[in-house]
């Protein structure tokens, strides 16, 4: 019987990777939904050669421009924020959750609620509402697998492996575009150079993410949360190669390492395939040819992302949701022209500080409306903030 799937954010940089896996064993799964964004054509496509059942954007405004593509093909199309969660209300054995951003944790949740298996991309989703993830997964009996390439690299160093006996979790960082530069001209960066990754082909925000190390930060809140560990034993190390993708370290001294090529189909096809290890159509890593492997630590005056992620960390509650809405309304600055690089973090650091007092909201019980109105609160204040620089 044909394996139910869905992906959730299809034609980004993951969910294509994701596709084509499925699309070389077609008959192996039946697609119940895909859902994009603005880039209509490429959904429509997807769904066609997938013979998908439906197929959502998320711009009420481009419904007709999919209903066109899709005509004649019998695969329903539906628009808008209500229809993407409905899609993933829709019986699946496996959802892929790849959705950028703040956006992808309602889908997340009600895929749980669902049963699916919910492979995570949308690292926001346990960065912004961990517990509530958690919980509801728990709930249902549904199971979250990381596809992060650092995530999916300690959950599989930890296969077989006692929990208590981890000592240290070291995420690595490529450092992103201005990992060489000097720190005085990082202010000065375009929004061209920071969109340009020299490892990893991936959408623009993650990219700049990636530049300004947020994604990083992220993943440190993530990593707490998915893994349940102590933050103190959370280390990250900037590895220019970005073939080494993470090391769990042990009560005996050893490291387990998990290497492998900058190639995102790995982690979607351990995630795809779990319990099973299966044969994936990436390079294989020859180790004479990559020569030495270049570890450093991350400088805090160019990488403030991450002192403000430990912060979070020790405030706990409502602050990761708004350490993130802060950060995507910071970025939004960013390629708006309106804030500099490191303008970045100076926002989302106000912001945390502007609300950090506010009891009420920092320590609000773990619901999807609270964690919502802590994101609007939380993107309000960035906007204003931005607006005034």
């Amino acid at each position: 019987m044909a394996r139910r799937v869905s992906i959730f954010g299809s034609t980004g940089s993951i969910g294509v990777s994701t596709i084509d896996l499925i699309a070389r064993d077609p008959d192996a799964y039946h697609v119940v939904a895909l859902t994009g964004g603005h880039n209509v054509a490429k959904l429509a496509e997807q769904a066609k050669t997938l013979r998908a059942e439906i197929a959502v954007t998320a711009h009420e405004e481009n419904l007709p421009a999919l209903r066109d593509a899709l005509a004649g093909s019998g695969i329903e199309a539906a628009a808008g924020e209500a229809a993407i969660e409905e899609a993933a209300r829709r019986p699946a054995d496996w959802v892929m959750s790849a959705i950028v951003g703040a956006a992808g944790l309602p889908p997340g949740l009600a895929a749980l609620e669902s049963g699916a298996c919910l492979a995570l991309a949308n690292k926001e989703s346990l960065v912004t509402a961990g517990p509530l993830i958690l919980a509801t997964a728990q709930k249902h009996g549904s199971r979250i697998l990381p596809v992060d390439s650092e995530h999916s690299a300690v959950f599989q160093a930890l296969v077989g492996e006692d929990l208590a006996a981890v000592e240290r979790v070291v995420i690595t960082a490529s450092g992103g575009a201005f990992r060489d530069w000097p720190i005085e001209d990082l202010p000065n960066a375009t929004l061209a150079q920071a969109s340009s990754h020299p490892n990893w082909d991936m959408g623009q925000r993650i990219t700049i993410d990636s530049a300004s190390m947020f994604n990083k930060a992220l993943e440190l809140i993530e990593t707490r949360e998915f893994f349940g560990v102590d933050p103190k034993i959370i280390e990250v190390i900037v590895h220019p190669q970005s073939l080494v993708h993470a090391l769990v370290g042990f009560n005996d001294g050893a490291l387990m390492a998990h290497v492998g090529p900058p190639d995102m189909r790995h982690a979607i096809g351990y995630a795809l395939h779990w319990p099973e290890r299966r044969k994936l159509p990436v390079d294989r890593l020859d180790l004479a040819r990559a020569g030495t492997f270049e570890f450093r630590a991350p400088c805090d005056d160019r990488y403030p992302a991450l002192r403000l992620a430990r912060d979070v960390m020790d405030q706990h509650g409502m602050s990761g949701a708004i350490f993130n809405a802060a950060k995507e309304a910071a970025l939004d600055g960013f390629i708006d022209h309106r804030i500099g690089f490191m303008r970045m973090a100076e926002v989302v650091e106000e912001v945390l500080t502007d609300l950090s007092g506010d009891a009420g909201l920092i320590n609000a019980a773990f619901t999807l409306d609270n964690v919502r109105a802590a994101d609007q609160m939380a993107r309000r204040r960035a906007v204003e903030i931005i607006g005034g620089a």
